[in-house]
């Protein structure tokens, strides 16, 4: 019940991240081109915002809330502590085996027993199975 809360708050962040691109492409407009009717540097900033959604590696890289978010929550993953790899389509219940800074590496199951990935933890979401609430 805890991991179907955070896919849930996972999709509300990644909302607050476009938002958070909206403003400011928002308030860049507003600075740098002439005085114009707010309606028109919003239409502006929504079709800017939705170019760069649909550029894959701009939407992949910003996220200036949910990437905050996910490095408060795994802060205290130590290696050998379990924990979910959040994403939009599930959970899995996975191992961390090392932490590197602003990387975690984990074991998954359909992995293999000899396997693991490095994940940032910016990216993706990986929230301690004991607190997982």
């Amino acid at each position: 019940m805890a991991v179907q809360k955070w896919m849930a708050r996972a999709r509300y962040l990644r909302w607050l991240d476009a938002a958070v691109a909206w403003l400011g492409v928002l308030l860049v407009l507003g600075a740098a081109l002439p005085p114009m009717p707010l309606a028109g540097e919003t239409l502006v900033a929504a079709f800017l915002v939705g170019l760069a959604a649909a550029m894959t590696p701009v939407r992949a890289r910003w996220r200036p809330v949910s990437g905050v978010v996910g490095f408060l929550v795994s802060r205290a993953l130590r290696p050998g502590d379990r924990a979910w790899y959040v994403r939009s389509a599930g959970a899995d219940l996975v191992i961390v085996t090392a932490r590197h800074g602003l990387r975690v590496s984990i074991a998954a199951p359909e992995l293999g027993a000899e396997e693991s990935i490095s994940v940032r933890r910016t990216r993706v979401l990986v929230v301690p199975a004991a607190t997982a609430a």
